[in-house]
């Protein structure tokens, strides 16, 4: 039985899943906009969601909770700089997934994770 578990195994160990979900998230929030599989883009998007709600705290304590998963400090710093005081007043909702078209040498289907835009 799979009682309370969530999340996709994207075909990989388990610490090498972790490693590309940080990534992923860490490049997302560095650029505010990256292509990659629509699986892995979903997955991003749970983590990059928890992250900037932490981030429109602003405590020690939300920082320190993320720097736990984001090791680069740069990255950290535009986090609670400049993307958690753009979605202060939003409720949720921080990013969008927009499908494109499959991959040419496997046919995986392809998707545009970015951050939206503070006034929408």
């Amino acid at each position: 039985m799979r009682h309370g578990l969530s999340g996709r195994k994207l075909g990989r160990p388990t610490n090498e899943r972790i490693a590309i979900l940080k990534l992923g998230v860490a490049s997302l929030i560095q650029h505010e906009s990256i292509q990659t599989t629509e699986p892995k883009a979903k997955e991003i998007r749970r983590m990059a969601e928890k992250l900037i709600t932490r981030s429109k705290g602003g405590t020690l304590h939300d920082r320190r909770m993320v720097a736990a998963v984001i090791t680069d400090e740069k990255v950290v710093t535009k986090l609670f700089e400049v993307i958690g005081p753009r979605y202060k007043t939003r409720p949720g909702g921080y990013t969008r997934i927009m499908k494109t078209e499959p991959r040419k040498g496997d046919a995986a289907p392809m998707a545009i994770l970015e951050l939206v835009p503070e006034g929408k």
